[in-house]
């Protein structure tokens, strides 16, 4: 494959600051992509939801994220060309490659995958080497530990492992929780780096019965903050874990613990911290962006917000004020396509002066670590050989990511259909899944990749039609909310079997419309369907969704239609809609 180092030179650098502090850096024409100029004394790195790919990806960035409301136009809410307009970014080029869906299946064979623990590695040390010794760290802000058939397999410890090799100082966490308090606990007995969440305590009746906490007296659950010297400067680090652990998931697997925003507690803890003389605070979010954004607003004292859950690529900062000055609020997309690097100029007691660059990781430019190599191998032998049989052929693009639909769902959904013989499928719509490219082949390691969770179980159950409009709204809701605290999290709900419009401008029911089966029959209220689904918040006792589709592929192939559309209202000129190409 044939890289051009000049489609590497694009825009891929952007800084802001406060208002009177504000510039802007990009990438000039200098030898390499990651020749990243040194700036100011404290330089901190920054990846979130890689989802335990370990390897290089291919990952589809969405084109539909739609904003609503305050949020309409505004990122994390561009796709396409809007985002290439908004940014300066060439619509031929490896960034738009890298941060857009523009041309996707034309230009993945050309500019190859991104991320790779090994090639994160490379690229890590190089940025920490280029700053010297005691002048960075390196966080990550949770959905580490799950994505995989591997990760799934050992709990999470592959990912252990492999995060302490990479030099992971600081973490917070979503899926990790997934896991149960055992294997969670376990895992961060092995973890070299500090686990932080200052939104995690205990419930009155488990600290009644004297549950294990970092702090009995307040009931948090885990540490809430850390404090680093960095460059002669002290940075504070708070770690803000997924607010909706118990409502997002079964509560089975987090009993004794509440979760939550906790503005209250987070102002308190950053004036604390203020107070002890924190020279700079990083809030180490898994909120989403538009959480992040919100927070921002509302709690001072905050420099930068490190974010992550939605898998946004933004960028450049966006800078929100709030009663007392500016805080920065990025986020770092996904799948390990993408390393933040943050740099701060620190002076007493405030920053100064802030350059942010949010990296594309291409592998092919970057040699990989070979400690890390064979630790990868190590770990994947032999159980991921095992899985790398081909199960059929992609027959056209599979992708997840997009607030409506994607190809891989759609996959998804056809298996259930047809593997438990039902009128109608649901398939939640999460973020995390690798994309693959037509003509390649669809091995279980792959549907591992869209499906690997502590609670897979199938079920089949009966519901009326008005039963399933109630569904799509309630999640309907949960994206669309005009308030971001009331948004939990993920994508629609997939549906096979099934046609619709929505109207996400529209309040809790009514922005769903026209709900129509396959056969063009208008789905009735009152009727009973048959349903096929998984991921449910209640035990379930079907086969795991893993084999459902396995079987499904094996027995039929991957479907050759298109991606299954929802038909849309209210949203003509939204930059969150990308044009078709």
């Amino acid at each position: 494959m044939t890289i051009r180092r000049r489609d590497f030179l694009a825009m891929t650098a952007a800084a802001l600051a406060t208002p009177a502090l504000i510039r802007t850096a990009r990438a000039a024409d200098t030898a390499s992509l990651y020749d990243v100029e040194r700036f100011g004394n404290a330089r901190i790195l920054h990846l979130t939801d890689t989802h335990a790919q370990l390897r290089p990806v291919y990952f589809r960035e969405p084109s539909v994220n739609l904003g609503v409301g305050e949020m309409w136009g505004k990122p994390p809410h561009l796709v396409g060309r809007a985002f290439l307009d908004r940014y300066g970014i060439r619509a031929d080029s490896a960034d738009a490659y890298a941060f857009t869906s523009i041309d996707f299946e034309k230009s993945a064979p050309r500019f190859g995958r991104l991320g790779g623990f090994a090639h994160l590695k490379t690229l890590i040390d190089k940025l920490r080497a280029d700053v010297g010794e005691h002048r960075s760290l390196l966080v990550d802000g949770g959905d580490l530990w799950q994505g995989t058939g591997l990760t799934h397999l050992t709990r999470g410890a592959d990912m252990v492992d492999a995060a302490n090799l990479l030099g992971i100082e600081a973490m917070t966490g979503h899926w990790e929780f997934t896991y149960g308090e055992t294997d969670l606990r376990s895992n961060l007995a092995r973890f070299k780096g500090e686990f932080l969440a200052q939104n995690v305590f205990l419930t009155e009746e488990a600290a009644f019965n004297d549950a294990k906490a970092f702090d009995p007296a307040s009931g948090r659950v885990f540490k809430p903050a850390t404090v680093k010297e960095i460059g002669g400067a002290r940075v504070a680090v708070i770690g803000q874990a997924f607010p909706y652990v118990p409502i997002a998931h079964p509560k089975r697997f987090t009993p004794d613990w509440t979760f939550g925003i906790r503005e209250a507690e987070l102002q308190s803890l950053v004036d604390e911290l203020r107070a002890k003389k924190a020279d700079a605070v990083i809030l180490l979010s898994h909120n989403g962006m538009d959480v992040d954004l919100k927070l921002a607003s509302r709690v001072t004292g905050i420099d930068v917000i490190l974010g992550g859950h939605t898998h946004d690529a933004v960028p450049q900062p966006v800078a929100v004020r709030n009663a007392k000055g500016t805080t920065l609020v990025t986020n770092a997309g996904s799948n390990g396509k993408f390393l933040g690097v943050l740099d701060l100029e620190i002076a007493k007691s405030h920053v100064t002066d802030v350059r942010y660059r949010l990296l594309p990781v291409f592998s092919e430019l970057l040699k990989p670590d070979t400690a890390m190599l064979t630790l990868i191998d190590q770990m994947q032998q032999p159980q991921v050989a095992a899985w790398n049989d081909k199960l059929a052929s992609a027959e056209h693009l599979l992708y997840r990511r997009g607030n409506f639909a994607g190809s891989m769902d759609d996959l998804i959904c056809a298996a259930l259909r047809s593997e438990l013989d039902t009128e109608i499928a649901l398939s939640p719509g999460f973020r995390w899944g690798t994309s693959v490219l037509a003509g390649q082949p669809v091995t279980m390691e792959d549907v591992l990749a869209q499906t690997a969770i502590t609670y897979p179980e199938t079920y089949v159950q009966e519901m009326s039609g008005a039963d399933i409009k109630t569904v799509l709204e309630d999640v309907c809701d949960n994206l669309f909310n005009a308030d971001p605290y009331l948004q939990q999290g993920g994508d629609m709900v997939r549906v096979g079997g099934l046609s619709y419009r929505c109207a996400p401008g529209e309040s809790i029911g009514r922005r769903i419309t026209e709900l129509t089966r396959d056969n063009g029959h208008p789905l009735a209220a009152e009727k009973r369907y048959k349903v096929a689904g998984w991921a449910s918040m209640n035990p379930q006792a079907g086969k795991p969704v893993w084999d459902v589709v396995a079987d499904h592929l094996r027995a039929r192939g991957t479907p050759t239609g298109g991606v299954h559309d929802v038909l849309l209202s209210g949203v003509d000129g939204n930059p969150g809609l990308a044009e078709p190409s």
